[in-house]
């Protein structure tokens, strides 16, 4: 547990550092960090505080709501204050703060609302004998601005209240309840409180438009929704279009749920998501799951779901902590981003020697996954954030993208931090790195190195190259260490007793091992040259060179100005493919996989049919009628290109299931989209 004294001034560091972020965003509509990093800092600061309340002081960024009025508009005191929702994360956060309030009220039976948290700008909105009278924004929590004007302009907030009871509700609202709707309506204040937004289209279509006029673009729709609402000009915000979806009533209109509010907004006219009551938390979790595969769907941003206990009694009951109701909760997505701390900084030896610092980390979890390691890229990376081991950071993990981290708080730091130094020897062979003048990464040279050995021999037996079935990292190093294999070409001679020696193999699986080998004697050109690592060359070079000569000897041959000649491959990319046809210990390697009994398949040179010649795709989700490095060898083998990230120069992305950020990217940029089925068809034509 941390120390007293330590957690003190980690508090006063993380208020110091919300307030800052908090104030960009609220106040100045400017954003340095994501809001997942932002959740994420006062997170930690909520459970600090948890752990030694004695510290809790009323300018803590877990007492107040938002920032401060902007000049220019009126004050506006609330009649009830606009408090805050504590964020959750897990369904072990959701099981805490269900048995949290077990304690407090240990005879109730609990019943949960849950609805879309919709990524927008609080306001409330106050009608006097059923016409809107004034607008106000969250500011404090206490006190807002006047903003009626603006918010004047939004279709979706009526301007005068006329109730619809031909609706039809899930639940009937009681006699009373509509009696009291007719009073208020005509006689009476009625308050309701929502969030004004922009849907994800109109956002785009806006930044469009404002890139053409070579004007600034906004970060995202909630900072366009706030920008426009603050405009002390209305026709500005008149100009947008923002919408408002209402989400609570203040007003009692003797409503026993929270669900029925719901019901008294539609009646009301206003657009409200109409949520769905659970009774247990698997019910909750059930609803979070399916709203967090449907997120991309929805027309606007949302970044999770709010639980409200159900029961208005229960809810008043528990109270208020601070400045949130106990009774309510945001159960927030799984963030792209989140903070932790650089445990330590290691050292990854890769298949040609480059060296490549790895910041191991506090166990976080992002996007659902579990996340304890990040690269750093290189030593020119770690200077330019100046990431030092004890810092606090944010990483970033985004679909297929490797966790990296993004950001260093320099502010949180406590003096015990390390600075970090490249070392000057490879931390495996300790022989000395060297590092070209125009290179970032350091390298070691010694091609015996174990650990450069190692990823070489799990890169010979990749997916991409020679394929081989049950080779994985820690057997590979197991056969290593036992000193079966000099080179990937002893595989191949590998026997069933030699497999017996390792511990964990019978004879069966022994058996499978050398049957799989056996199996994958013969392999395509383009595979094989990948196979060899030759640096700079990767699926996408080895085919280029497979169709452009056809066979191992005819690249063996070609000089080192005619591959420069080959689109796509520059001076760097042939000198490599050069270097290694020509040197001895390379060429002795080829020969010794010959007599292996390795049978290389050379290409026909194809000079027409390239259907998909000019074409670049990119792949995303899981393929069902055939693996990805098929698809990539099929489109190669029709002239197209390859690539793994979305760009304006994309034609297509194929999309399989359970699709990552790629295809979020492409709908933004407009690239086509198409499904397995329709990618079959194009080749087929």
């Amino acid at each position: 547990m941390i120390a007293k004294k330590e957690a003190h001034q980690k508090i006063s560091k993380l208020k110091k550092v919300i307030n800052y972020h908090r104030y960009l965003y609220h106040v100045l509509n400017q954003q340095e960090i994501s809001d997942d990093v932002l959740d994420s800092l006062k997170h930690e600061l909520y459970q600090l505080e948890s752990l030694f309340p004695e510290f809790i002081t009323v300018d803590s960024p877990t007492q107040r709501v938002a920032g401060l009025s902007l000049k220019g508009f009126k004050k506006v005191k609330h009649s009830t204050r606009m408090l805050s929702i504590e964020d959750i994360f897990s369904e072990e956060d959701l099981k805490d703060w269900k048995n949290y309030l077990k304690k407090l009220i240990p005879s109730q039976k609990l019943d949960y609302f849950t609805e879309l948290k919709i990524d927008g700008f609080a306001v409330t909105l106050i009608y006097k004998k059923g016409v809107f009278w004034q607008g106000a924004t969250r500011g404090n929590g206490t006190q807002g601005e006047d903003v009626t004007q603006n918010l004047k302009t939004i279709e979706s907030i009526p301007l005068k209240l006329e109730p619809q009871f031909s609706l039809k509700q899930k639940t009937k609202l009681s006699r009373e309840t509509k009696e009291k709707i007719k009073i208020l309506v005509s006689r009476g204040t009625i308050e309701v409180r929502g969030e004004v937004y922009m849907e994800k289209g109109d956002f785009e279509k806006l930044n469009r438009g404002m890139i053409k006029k070579g004007e600034k673009t906004f970060a995202n729709p909630r900072n366009l929704a706030a920008g426009s609402i603050r405009q002390l000009n209305p026709k500005m915000a008149a100009s947008r279009p923002l919408k408002f979806l209402a989400y609570d009533v203040i007003t009692d209109f003797g409503q026993k749920k929270h669900s029925e509010s719901h019901q008294i907004l539609s009646i009301l006219g206003f657009k409200t998501d109409q949520g769905l009551e659970c009774k247990s938390l698997k019910e909750i979790t059930g609803a979070w799951k399916k709203a967090t595969k449907k997120r991309d769907s929805f027309p606007f941003q949302i970044d999770g779901l709010v639980i409200n206990i159900n029961n208005n009694l229960i809810f008043k009951k528990l109270g208020v902590i601070g400045k949130s109701p106990r009774g309510i909760r945001a159960f927030k997505f799984s963030p792209k981003e989140a903070v932790t701390i650089v445990k330590d900084i290691k050292i990854q030896v890769g298949r040609t020697g480059a060296l490549t610092p790895v910041a191991i980390l506090e166990p976080v979890k992002i996007e659902g996954v579990v996340v304890s390691r990040a690269t750093l890229h290189n030593a020119d990376e770690i200077k330019r954030l100046d990431v030092r081991i004890q810092d606090t950071v944010s990483v970033i993990r985004a679909g297929d993208v490797i966790p990296a981290v993004t950001k260093v708080f320099v502010k949180l730091r406590s003096g015990k931090e390390k600075k970090f130094k490249m070392p000057k020897t490879c931390p495996s062979c300790k022989t000395k790195l060297v590092k070209g003048d125009k290179d970032v990464v350091w390298r070691c040279p010694n091609r015996l190195c174990f650990d450069r050995k190692k990823e070489y021999f799990s890169h010979f037996v990749s997916r991409g190259a020679f394929d081989i079935v049950g080779l994985g990292p820690k057997i590979i190093s197991r056969i290593i260490d036992k000193g079966l294999v000099s080179d990937p070409a002893d595989f191949f001679k590998l026997k069933e007793g030699d497999i017996l020696l390792l511990d964990r193999f019978g004879e069966k699986s022994a058996r499978n091992l050398v049957d799989a080998l056996k199996a994958k004697k013969r392999i395509t050109l383009p595979r094989f040259i990948y196979a060899m690592g030759i640096s700079n060359v990767g699926e996408q070079t080895a085919r280029l060179l497979a169709d452009k000569f056809g066979s191992l000897d005819k690249i063996k041959k070609t000089s080192r100005i005619d591959l420069e000649k080959i689109k796509d491959i520059g001076s760097v990319v042939s000198s490599s493919i050069y270097k290694f046809f020509h040197e001895e210990s390379s060429l002795r390697f080829i020969k010794k996989l010959k007599e292996c009994g390795i049978e290389i398949q050379d290409e026909k040179v194809k000079t027409k049919g390239l259907k998909l010649k000019g074409l670049n795709f990119v792949l995303t989700g899981t393929l069902t009628s055939t693996s990805r490095s098929e698809a990539k060898s099929l489109i190669r083998s029709l002239g197209g290109k390859i690539s793994e990230s979305i760009s304006k120069n994309t034609n297509y992305l194929i999309v399989g299931q359970k699709a990552g950020s790629k295809l979020k990217k492409a709908q933004k940029i407009g690239v086509k989209i198409i499904n397995e089925k329709e990618f079959i068809n194009i080749v087929k034509e």
